[in-house]
């Protein structure tokens, strides 16, 4: 059993949850960030790394991608730890009021202050309607890309008409012996410089691109082996494959925490603005996941949220202490 201790578990590696991780280290406080998936940014990595941003202070343009790579450069300094690729399950309440949380692999995190910054909640892959598609997961279905090394050499279907399935798409054209792109639709909803590039990779041969086109069937025996896909004229052919990554977007759950205690509405928690604290002592919700009268569903509002629960982080982590704010322009950046 992996056990981790830190003064502040962050739930979700979001932009607001990266950037809990900067005003907490303002603080002198330590954070670990908790996400079920693989790589930090949430959404803005796992569904539009691509897509630019406009209402970021001080970016009149950022692409999703950049403003990760920028607030994950920010919080160097307080060297963050992280799991990732592990959603989170339980929360154990002690009885000096610190709280241990737990990881559906068992890894747990003792922290006196949780903060969830889940965006929507947990995500889970949106699955194409196939009927055996739970037999081959894990044996040839992938529904993201965690190591591309996996797929070198290998013969690879993509589904998808998004940012994901493009940028894959275009990555995995080097690696893959064979890699073909379905979509259903005849255009697509990604960046449109990535779909100009999927074309011409497809007219040097170095990829197959199938338009109107749905995944119906995966066939193999143990192991994924064949998909067979159908275009617009209902014709079907049968693509041999080594794996198949639907890239179909990610659906938003609330999931193990509606059973944390917490009071939520229309699914989302229910925040005191003072500081979004939660009703749970020691438990802070910011960003998406929370709601109060006003609410805007905004990056730049959950940096903010995540400012003013810092403060009162600090006053729980360090009870004889009081904090007396400090700018940046006066004493720059602290390290931990």
């Amino acid at each position: 059993m992996n056990k981790i201790t830190t003064d502040i578990c962050i739930v979700g590696a979001g932009p607001v949850g990266l950037f809990a991780v900067f005003e907490a280290g303002l603080l002198k406080l330590r954070c670990h960030v908790v996400d079920a998936i693989a790589q930090p940014g949430g959404q803005l990595s796992e569904i539009y790394p691509k897509k630019p941003i406009y209402d970021i202070p001080g970016f009149p343009e950022v692409l999703a991608g950049d403003l990760v790579n920028n607030l994950m450069k920010q919080i160097e300094p307080f060297k963050p730890s992280f799991t990732l690729g592990e959603r989170v399950e339980h929360l154990h309440k002690q009885e000096d009021g610190s709280y241990i949380v737990e990881t559906v692999a068992g890894t747990q995190i003792a922290c006196k202050v949780v903060v969830i910054a889940a965006g929507l909640g947990s995500f889970e892959p949106r699955k194409p309607a196939l009927e055996n598609l739970a037999l081959y997961e894990g044996k040839g279905v992938n529904y993201m890309v965690i190591d591309p090394e996996v797929f070198r050499g290998k013969k690879v279907v993509i589904a998808g008409g998004g940012d994901s399935a493009l940028d894959w798409s275009i990555y995995l054209s080097g690696l893959a012996a064979e890699l073909t792109l379905v979509h259903r639709g005849s255009s697509f909803r990604g960046a449109p410089e990535s779909a100009e590039k999927v074309v011409t990779l497809t007219e040097e041969g170095q990829m197959r691109l199938l338009l109107k086109s749905n995944a119906v069937a995966l066939n193999g025996n143990g192991k994924l082996e064949k998909v067979t896909v159908q275009s617009e004229d209902e014709s079907t052919i049968d693509i041999e494959a080594d794996y198949f990554i639907p890239l179909f977007g990610l659906v938003p759950k609330l999931g193990p925490i509606e059973n944390w205690g917490l009071e939520i509405e229309k699914g989302a928690i229910v925040v005191n603005t003072f500081d979004y604290s939660t009703n749970v002592p020691g438990v802070f919700a910011i960003g998406d996941i929370n709601t109060y009268p006003g609410k805007l569903k905004l990056i730049l509002c959950g940096f903010h949220e995540a400012a003013l629960m810092a403060q009162s982080a600090y006053s729980i982590i360090n009870p004889d202490k009081k904090y007396v704010l400090k700018y940046t322009t006066v004493n720059g950046v602290p390290t931990l």
